[in-house]
């Protein structure tokens, strides 16, 4: 694609949108825009607390002549709108799809004749053509395939990993007519250095993002759920996948919670639609089920083992080391920490959580939990190290009348582990 003729607006600027919108921008004019006044002031101020960006890289951006905006007048001129907004689920494990029908309703209100709309977001089949294209529609008075045109391109950035980022990972394209299937294909084509895979339709492209993490969470429920069974049995579960994993097609994956914006909630899009089709997902449903009863497995197991060893369990004081959802990032959504929490304290224990890479403000406002900044070990009758940040391998617990669980096994000294 002539890069002179492209202007491109990212609509969502998370950890997704961010660095898309930054590669994007080493070629092309981009806008990256976001409904969050704080977050686009950060962004302009060289500050990304997604920590997927250093300063250095958002001023180089901004030297590339992208722009951080929140004023929809900033994208009336740009002909592709890509869509990296969250696609949660609510309490009732369903689809929420209000952020992409958000998201599609400011882009129809600029939508020009030929304009272009990719879409990101994790969603099941159908989402694209079946949901946001009608809110294309309405809000532009313009008509699919005529006046513009869809293309899908899920994501699969992983928060907090420096080595699979976005140009080294293929990128899985699809566009609503063979033409603009090409166009979209080789738009990515030219920043992703890994390559492109070109599905036949969009629904393609949405099932393909969909059964990604959705593999990956019945596998982990696989491994979780050995590890409950090898518990009961006295057998260190880590030896037993270290001499499973010497066979060439074992796929070694560690026990532990399943959170996070994807595997912890992708599954959910794709029962939704088999359920509404009629069919029962039995096995992914199942490891649904597995991987969000770890926490109270834990939780449960903690207190059982402050008992054996005559601690008393109400009043006592509990550190929970990590709140984010996997180690090494500052990324919170969604994560099953919170779940040990609240299973602690309706045991009537007292609750501190620490977390160096998690930002305190976020977690209040997200969960209404205040994080501790500095702590001493000798203080708590339990404490669970309940995500594997790499300073946490370096702690000194020493052997006294006290609970450790160490949920990813990253000390040598610990009561339990998974």
């Amino acid at each position: 694609m002539n890069n002179n003729n492209n202007k491109i607006c990212i609509i969502g600027l998370g950890y997704v949108g961010l660095p898309l919108a930054y590669t994007f921008s080493k070629k092309y004019e981009v806008v990256g825009f976001d409904i969050n006044k704080v977050r686009i002031n950060e962004l302009k101020n060289g500050f990304d607390r997604t920590k997927e960006l250093t300063k250095t890289e958002l001023e180089e951006a901004v030297v590339n002549n992208m722009l951080f905006s929140l004023d929809i007048k900033d994208i009336k001129d740009c002909n592709i709108y890509i869509v990296t907004v969250p696609t949660p689920i609510d309490k009732n494990n369903k689809p929420n799809l209000t952020p992409l029908l958000k998201s599609s309703n400011t882009i129809g209100q600029v939508l020009k004749k030929d304009d272009i709309v990719i879409y990101e977001s994790t969603v099941y089949p159908g989402v694209t053509e079946g949901i946001c294209v009608p809110e294309l529609e309405k809000s532009s008075g313009l008509k699919f395939n005529v006046d513009f045109f869809c293309g899908y391109s899920p994501e699969r950035i992983n928060p907090g990993d420096k080595e699979h980022t976005i140009t080294k990972i293929l990128k899985v394209t699809a566009g609503s007519t063979p033409e603009i299937a090409n166009k979209v294909d080789n738009l990515y084509a030219s920043i992703i250095t890994a390559g492109t895979h070109k599905c036949s339709s969009i629904k393609v492209a949405e099932a393909s993002k969909v059964i990604e993490n959705t593999q990956r969470d019945v596998n982990i429920a696989l491994i979780n759920e050995l590890a409950l069974i090898f518990n009961n049995m006295d057998i260190n579960t880590n030896e037993v996948l270290e001499a499973a994993a010497t066979k060439w097609n074992f796929i070694k994956l560690s026990p532990g919670l399943v959170g996070g914006h994807c595997i912890g909630v992708d599954p959910y899009y794709l029962t939704y639609k088999a359920e509404e089709l009629g069919y029962k997902p039995n096995l992914i449903l199942s490891a649904r089920q597995i991987n969000n009863g770890m926490a109270k497995y834990i939780a449960e197991r903690t207190i059982k083992l402050m008992i054996q060893k005559s601690i008393l369990v109400k009043g006592s004081k509990v550190l929970i080391l990590g709140i984010t959802f996997k180690e090494n990032c500052p990324d919170i959504r969604n994560t099953k920490v919170i779940d040990i929490i609240t299973e602690m304290e309706e045991y009537g224990c007292n609750v501190d959580i620490s977390d160096y890479w998690a930002d305190k403000n976020e977690v209040k406002y997200e969960y209404n939990l205040d994080l501790v900044e500095n702590y001493n070990l000798n203080d708590y009758q339990a404490i669970i190290i309940a995500v594997g940040h790499e300073k946490y391998k370096k702690l000194n617990i020493s052997n006294i009348n006290k609970v450790i669980f160490d949920v990813k096994t990253v000390i040598q000294n610990a009561d339990a582990r998974l």
